[in-house]
């Protein structure tokens, strides 16, 4: 009888640990982006101020960095996790979104995507 309360007690304790945490993660898969991004000469340091604005308003975004390239002074990297592919592609059209495309776009010499990936967690992510 002890041997099934103990076995109890620590399953009841797994589940007091884990429940939450199942809770607040949203379902599905996360949806992760790599992008790569040239600005015209000398305009990195004002695209890259343009593109960190206002992002803690992007709603579904868990992670969104913005960083210089450590070689190319005109090279910028973005790496972007949402909860979804769905939450990425609902943030295009707000405002804010929107407004920092228009602003950024002049000082853009190219961009593309390097990988859309699936991030399965990792420091701040569920």
């Amino acid at each position: 009888m002890t041997l099934e309360r103990r076995s109890f007690l620590a399953g009841a304790a797994a589940l007091s640990v884990a429940a939450p945490a199942a809770a607040a993660a949203p379902a599905g898969p996360m949806y992760g982006m790599v992008g790569k991004m040239t600005a015209k000469p000398g305009m990195r340091d004002a695209l890259a101020a343009i593109l960190v604005e206002g992002t803690a308003a992007m709603p579904g975004c868990l992670s969104y960095v913005v960083a210089n390239d450590a070689s190319d002074a005109d090279l910028l990297w973005i790496t972007e996790v949402w909860e979804s592919k769905a939450a990425h592609a609902g943030s295009l059209a707000l405002p804010a979104v929107r407004a920092a495309i228009a602003k950024g776009r002049p000082m853009i010499a190219a961009m593309e995507t390097v990988a859309e990936t699936a991030p399965v967690g990792g420091a701040g992510l569920r």
